[in-house]
């Protein structure tokens, strides 16, 4: 055991010197605060990545199997459209029925399920109104914007006063331990900057609209209270997740960036993207975007209850080195693939629905790319409970006795593909309204 470790530490420090020609990505002027935040992410990387990823799949197919077990006295509450709610997955099933969830709104916090579960944001912190939709100063944010928020250091639950449309001017750079919560509010951030999560963990962005995103010139951008930093331009993601950990992204309404709507890249780990809507985008989640980076191997993340609907191209998502658990996801006609890999990731896909377009050279869910047909059937790309329509299919791959094997004899698989629609049912930004089921 304690060899094992002495083996992690030094991959670790060999990582991060891998890391250091890397840190100057959308960064012009590395110095030594943007140095030591990427040696701390590194530290939380080797913290938080599970090596055994397959018992935080299955503890993910245990909510969902739980969750179905109490289907009778959930079908006994009507949907949202009778005023009522109508909690389809585990773990919408964790608050959305509750009618003080605005007086209680860290409690979101302990509903994380996958590779996110630790993901606790502003938890515990005070909660901070943003009440002005503007951006206006990159270097002296304005008290009240949503950028003057996110630079500050201690926990935050941040929400919003009222309905608002945000264009940021330049990418919106998030501190750790941080909480960007839209119910109540319909929240668009839009026609600018996207999110830049950058060497930070504990982040959690729930319920808003973010869509029609560009590149951004960059320049002097303050990024804490206490440093402002020269930044290159910026990729035009919607939401970019940087050698980060701990970061729960859920209930996202997003389209239409000029990059991709998430890109998780430089070692970046413990992530679930859950209850999201994608559309009308090319490129929709990379995981992983260096062939030479070979930290992603810690790469984990959980893409569950989600919709991939139509005008979508590829990418839902692509994966390099790492291990993506995808569960209970609605695919809807997808323009080239939806699972794509390089560099021979894991990829456990159960229980989705795969849609495909009536393009006869788009049938395949799965592309392998930058390989020999012989590598990539090592790969280890599994499903299971997967529903298949209108010619689609799933190319799987790796030897059947490397096959992942769950660690519990009892361990339940998740919910068929046949119900993917009714679990997705409510996929992307809420209404919500205080002192009603959302």
């Amino acid at each position: 055991m304690q060899m094992e470790l002495a083996k992690l530490r030094l991959f670790f420090l060999f990582s991060f010197a891998a890391l250091i020609p890397c840190l100057s990505a959308n960064i012009s002027e590395v110095d030594e605060v943007w140095r030591r935040r990427a040696e701390e992410a590194m530290q939380t990387t080797e913290q938080y990545y599970d090596p055994n990823p397959v018992a935080i799949a299955s503890h993910l197919n245990m909510k969902v199997q739980d969750l179905s077990k109490q289907t009778a006295a959930r079908r006994g509450l009507l949907n949202a459209e009778s005023g009522q709610c109508e909690a389809t997955n585990p773990i919408d099933n964790c608050w959305r029925c509750k009618e003080n969830w605005a007086e209680n709104r860290q409690a979101l916090a302990g509903c994380a399920l996958g590779f996110g579960i630790k993901a606790t944001g502003g938890k515990g912190g005070k909660i901070y109104e943003v009440t002005d939709p503007s951006d206006n100063d990159m270097e002296n944010p304005k008290v009240g914007t949503l950028r003057h928020a996110v630079i500050q250091k201690e926990p935050l639950w941040i929400i919003f006063a009222k309905d608002m449309n945000i264009k940021l001017q330049q990418e919106l750079i998030v501190q750790g331990k941080k909480t960007i919560d839209g119910r109540g509010a319909n929240v668009h951030i839009a026609n600018g900057a996207g999110f830049m999560l950058q060497f930070v963990q504990n982040v959690i962005i729930h319920g808003i609209h973010i869509h029609n995103i560009s590149p951004r010139s960059g320049g002097m951008i303050r990024d804490s209270v206490d440093h402002v930093g020269k930044r290159g331009q910026s990729d035009g993601d919607a939401v970019s997740i940087f050698g980060s950990s701990n970061i729960w992204l859920d209930h996202l309404t997003l389209s239409q960036a000029h990059d991709g709507l998430i890109d998780a890249i430089q070692a970046s780990t413990a992530i679930t993207i859950s209850n999201c809507h994608f559309s009308k985008h090319d490129k929709a989640i990379l995981l992983g975007a260096s062939d030479t980076f070979t930290e992603d191997k810690k790469m984990q993340v959980t893409v569950a209850f989600n919709r991939f609907d139509k005008g979508l191209v590829q990418r839902m998502p692509c994966v390099r080195f790492g291990f993506a658990h995808v569960v209970n996801n609605d695919y809807n006609q997808w323009e080239m693939y939806a699972i794509g890999g390089l560099k021979g990731p894991t990829i456990l896909s159960q229980g989705n629905r795969f849609f495909a377009s009536d393009n006869q050279n788009a049938k395949e869910v799965t592309k392998r790319m930058n390989c020999s047909p012989e590598e990539g059937k090592s790969w280890i790309w599994r499903s299971e409970g997967d529903v298949f329509l209108n010619g689609a299919y799933f190319n799987s791959s790796g030897d059947p006795k490397k096959q992942i094997e769950y660690q519990m004899d009892d361990v339940i698989k998740p919910k068929s593909g046949t119900e993917v629609e009714r679990i997705t049912k409510f996929a992307g930004a809420l209404v919500c309204k205080p002192g009603q089921k959302c």
